[in-house]
This record gives structure tokens, sequence and C-alpha cells, in this order.
């Protein structure tokens, strides 16, 4: 296959670009408070020692592309019982946060620059036997230098904007030298495995997956946290606002204020998607008059409204209650993922603006595990529901349940998919 132009001029780029760019994103990981050996990964240069035996690497872009893939690791690594696995990602956050998560046989690095030297370092030390890249996370020498060695590669939760689909459709060279490397394609849905056949993909190796960060590994909890917060709540009930965005805090405390009318005591846990607006959302739970306790002050939740403004604990807080409404879904953000909620044991509220989660909502929905609101009345008219009515709440959360652990034989057959495909074993490698 004849190399295209833009990757020889990528590949001249990224070689002159190396010195400031290793500079910048060593630098930006230092203020994020990565040791200083772990900002030296992004030249290539190892952390850790390469495991004995077969290494299957997983590379992702950041914080929800990362944790997408642990339960998938986890799934394989039951089926691959000699296998270690390796991810990479980009962000400081999505480090810590995998850290907490890592299945077993499992270590993070961060990704190497798109350049000659940190790619060769990177793939000479680690020596995959398997690649397999997530979403849209698509660095061009990162694809062809790994294809070159000979290792099997798969593009797995495929999704590209149409932008980007519309950019592809004007290189169709560029996109055939890229797309060729894998061995299998699966992308979220039907609609997207249509779409990478209009961009060059092979289209005999892109097939519809699932959504993988619909089937993400349980959130972690910590049991002395929990157990703290119900001494404090009591018999108090309690309802959760989890991942909201700016916006969607006004309509959250509106709907709560309603509810207080018809319940005195209850509490919410308000839980901003971006743990660093603590101050903006604090001084807007103020302005409407209610009070309010934060994590971030060492408080438990006493007051009408609870601030959880940190990062990673969301798992604890939803243990706390049946009833999560889940945000970035009441302006056009897309929602978040309701299954770790089902997985939590809770029933899922959510606005109606859930595009990244189409499919998994439609399917909540129909089960009885998860239902749409309009906007702020409508919110508080759903809580109320639930929180009066013992039977309607028990059959939402009995719904969540049965659907998470429907999930797992999906996730299997995904696994199985790639260890053929990837040709991770002995029998795999004979079919």
């Amino acid at each position: 296959m004849t190399t295209p132009f833009l990757y020889r001029a990528w590949v001249a780029a990224s070689t002159v670009m190396l010195p400031i760019a290793g500079r910048q994103s060593m630098a930006k990981l230092r203020r994020a408070e990565a040791e200083p050996k772990r900002a030296r990964e992004k030249l290539g240069h190892a952390s850790q020692p390469r495991p004995e035996g077969p290494l299957i690497w997983f590379h992702a872009a950041s914080v929800g592309e990362s944790l997408s893939v642990l339960a998938l690791i986890d799934r394989m690594g039951r089926a691959l019982p000699q296998a270690h696995f390796l991810i990479t990602s980009g962000t400081a956050t999505s480090a810590r946060l995998v850290d907490r998560r890592l299945p077993p046989r499992s270590r993070h690095q961060f990704a190497p620059l798109d350049a000659p030297g940190p790619l060769k370092r990177f793939l000479n030390h680690w020596r995959p036997d398997a690649a397999l890249f997530v979403e849209s996370e698509l660095w061009p020498q990162m694809l062809r230098r790994t294809h070159a060695r000979g290792t099997p590669m798969a593009l797995i939760n495929a999704r590209l904007s149409q932008r980007s689909i519309e950019r592809w459709q004007k290189q169709p060279a560029l996109a055939g030298f890229l797309f060729s490397v894998f061995d299998l394609i699966l992308t979220q849905n039907d609609a997207m495995a249509r779409a990478m056949t209009t961009i060059n993909a092979p289209a005999d190796r892109v097939a519809p997956g699932i959504n993988l960060k619909s089937m993400a590994g349980p959130l972690p909890q910590d049991d002395d946290t929990i157990a703290q917060a119900r001494a404090a709540l009591g018999d108090r009930p309690v309802w959760i606002a989890s991942s909201t965005h700016p916006g969607e805090e006004k309509a959250v405390l509106e709907a709560h204020r309603q509810l207080l009318e018809q319940v005195p005591d209850l509490c919410l846990i308000l839980v901003p998607r971006h743990p660093e607006r603590g101050d903006e959302v604090a001084g807007l739970i103020a302005s409407v008059g209610l009070t309010h306790g934060r994590r971030t002050r060492g408080d438990m939740p006493r007051e009408q409204v609870y601030l959880a403004d940190t990062l990673g604990e969301l798992g604890t807080w939803y243990a706390l209650s049946d009833i999560v409404f889940l945000g970035g879904s009441l302006h056009p953000i897309g929602g978040h993922n309701p299954y770790e909620v089902a997985q939590a044991g809770a029933m899922v509220l959510s606005g109606t603006h859930v595009a990244n989660f189409a499919e998994t909502f439609a399917e909540m929905e129909a089960a009885g595990a998860a239902r749409l609101v309009a906007g702020t009345q409508d919110l508080a008219d759903r809580v109320a529901d639930l929180l009066r009515n013992d039977i309607a709440r028990a059959s939402g959360v009995a719904a969540s349940k049965t659907y998470a652990a429907g999930q797992i034989d999906k996730l299997d057959s995904i696994a199985e998919r790639l260890i053929t495909a990837l040709r991770l074993r002995e029998d795999s490698a004979d079919a």
C-alpha cells in the first residue's frame, strides 16, 4: 500500500515538533501533580518493567474511554489467565482513576507522543502481543508503527462525530491506509458501523458491537464513608443528582425546593460533573436559600443539600439512595452513563438529551429501569412519585439490577470475539 503524502508530512512534522511538544506535555502532567518519572512516559520511557508472558495493550484518550475498558479487560483476563494488560491514556485524571480500579494483572502508563522516538522506545519496551484502540483515539504513527511489528490490532467502541466522518471522506487514501491496520473494528451501534464503511474502513472487518461505556465495571465504594454518611442521615430520605453541568444545578435545586414542601427532611446529594466548580455550585445553593454541607470541608450530609465536590467518590454516594438523576441531559450535552447507576442498584432518572447513550437508555426505559424527564417540574414530580410509592421504587430498582446483570453475557461475547480476531489463544490462532 502506498504511503499517503499527509502521513509522511505528519512524520516529518512530529519529528521537528517533538522537543517542544515533549516539554509541554510533561509540564502539563507535572502541573497535574504526576510524578516526574511518570511524566517521562510521554517520551516513551517506561516507569515499570514489562511482565513475562502475553501482554495486551489498550489505548484510550481520557477518563471515560479509559474506564470504559476495565470491565472488558476483566472478562478477557478471566478467559486468558496468563495474559497481562497495559492501559495507556493521556491525562493525569484518567491515570488516577484507572489506578484505583485496575483489574488483576493490569498496569497504566501515559501514552507516548505520536513521534518516531517515543513510539520506538514504547514499542521496544512493551512488545504488545495485541493492541486495542478505543473510540476515536487514532494517532497515525501509533497505528502504523504498531501494525508494522505484526501486532494484531482492533478498534473497539468506535465512534466518530459527523464532522470527523466528513473529514475522513475527503481523504479516502489516508483513511484506507490507517483503518486497514485493524483486524476487527467494533462500533458502538449499527449506524456507526455503516458510517465506518463510507470512510474507506475495510467493510469485511467492521461490525456493530456495544457501547462499552454502558458496561464499565462497578464504581468503587468506600465502606467507612458510607457508614459515616448513613449515620449522619439517620432515617432521612435521600435522592442524588450526579454529573450535573452548568445550568442544570439550578433546575435540580428548584426541583429539590419543591420536594421539600412535601418531604421536609429530604436530603439532596449533588455531585457536579466537574468538582472544580464546587465554589460556583455552593454559591448557587446559597442563592436559592437552601442550607448545604460540602465534602471538601469534611462535612457529612446533615443539611438540605450535600455538595459532593470531590473526584472518584461517585460510587460511594450511589450507595446512599435508590433514586439517581443523571445530568448532562437537561441540555444537549449527550447524557452520562446509566449503567453505573444500574450496577449500584438504583433507579435512573435523566433528561431527554441522551444521544451518547441512546441505545442504553432505550433498553433501560423499556425494562422499567430508567425514566426520562422533560425539565424541572417533571423531575420534581418523578422524584416525589418514587419517594411516596414504595412499590414503584422497588420495581425500578429491581429492573435496574436485572438489566445490569443481563449485560455480562454481552460483554463475554465481545471478549471472546476479540480473543479470536486477535489470535490470543492457541485455538483462536488455528481457527
